[in-house]
């Protein structure tokens, strides 16, 4: 069993202040399977008041307005989180898992998962790539997922920054780099070309000093979960060639990323605006106090106080608005 206590502190600046901002968080990680949410806490300055609800994919969500006049937001998220060990994933299945599988799906409620998404199309470059990797129904569904997960991790070089979070899967298979969102998005279109469903997975990636993970630990991760017969969903991470065990933890699941960015939300005012993420976690196997905090940064602690103080100047209330997500 493994406890992972977990900040996330998410900072909009802007060049000349708004006069309101509306915003929804999915950092509130799940609680299913093998993980157990034991608290979490959402700060906001300026502050307001937050609400929360589940969306359709059972994500916990909360949202908030703030009416003033500022020139930035700060959303600072602290969870405290409980894993059991899962079993280990095999290397195969039974000779009628094709079968069992589109039994399952047949049965089940899972099109949305099978069907092209926002950042999932099953373009000519994916049939293209899809061609070149021999991703086809072959041997048995968990053989052509284990294989399928080391082949984008060698086909893709993990370049943070090399792609937008709007960016389309063709742009990282013409370049052959990405980030995690690209390898998680490019995995579940060919995943679901073969009639496999998919879906994707928000959430953060714990590191120790042993592991040697290729994505940045200091942001948010993205993976891959694919329904299996006999196993239900298991996760798998292209990014690094990995299972996904204990070290992943989930925060919301959906199509893709459209539907579970950790910040998605809209200002009133024209001006730029510039995002800082710092994402911590960090590991133990006991629980700590479920009041304990985990140690802030100086720069956190001032931007919060920064955040707090009034506007220096005030400027008319604008029409213009602009969407605002977060890389992962």
């Amino acid at each position: 069993m493994n406890f992972y206590s977990i900040r996330h502190l998410t900072r909009f600046r802007y060049k000349d202040p708004v006069s309101e901002s509306i915003m929804e968080t999915r950092m509130h990680p799940r609680s299913d399977h093998n993980q157990h949410c034991l608290s979490f806490s959402l700060s906001v300055s300026p502050r307001c008041r937050v609400f929360s609800y589940r969306d359709q994919y059972g994500n916990n969500v909360q949202h908030f307005d703030i009416p003033g006049e500022h020139d930035q937001l700060v959303i600072v998220a602290e969870s405290l989180v409980e894993q059991q060990a899962q079993v280990d994933v095999p290397a195969f299945l039974s000779p009628d898992a094709w079968d069992a599988l589109d039994a399952m799906v047949a049965d089940g409620d899972y099109g949305e998962m099978l069907l092209p998404s926002t950042f999932a199309q099953p373009t000519p470059a994916l049939l293209e790539m899809a061609r070149k990797l021999n991703v086809v129904r072959r041997d048995d569904p968990l053989m052509v997922v284990h294989e399928l997960n080391r082949s984008i991790y060698e086909y893709f070089e993990y370049v943070p920054r090399s792609t937008r979070v709007d960016s389309p899967i063709d742009e990282a298979i013409a370049s052959h780099q990405g980030v995690c969102q690209d390898f998680a998005h490019t995995m579940i279109a060919l995943l679901r070309h073969i009639g496999i469903p998919a879906r994707y997975v928000s959430g953060y990636l714990y590191r120790s000093r042993e592991d040697h993970d290729r994505s940045t630990p200091d942001v948010s991760h993205a993976w891959v979960e694919v329904l299996l017969p006999h196993l239900n969903w298991v996760g798998l991470d292209p990014t690094n060639d990995l299972i996904a065990y204990n070290r992943h933890i989930r925060t919301a699941v959906g199509r893709d990323y459209a539907d579970v960015p950790p910040t998605h939300g809209i200002f009133r005012g024209k001006t730029d605006s510039e995002l800082y993420v710092a994402v911590h976690v960090e590991a133990s196997m006991d629980p700590p106090p479920l009041d304990r905090k985990l140690p802030i940064p100086d720069d956190w602690s001032v931007l919060v106080e920064r955040a707090q103080q009034p506007p220096e100047r005030a400027i008319p209330m604008l029409d213009a608005q602009q969407m605002q997500q977060q890389q992962q």
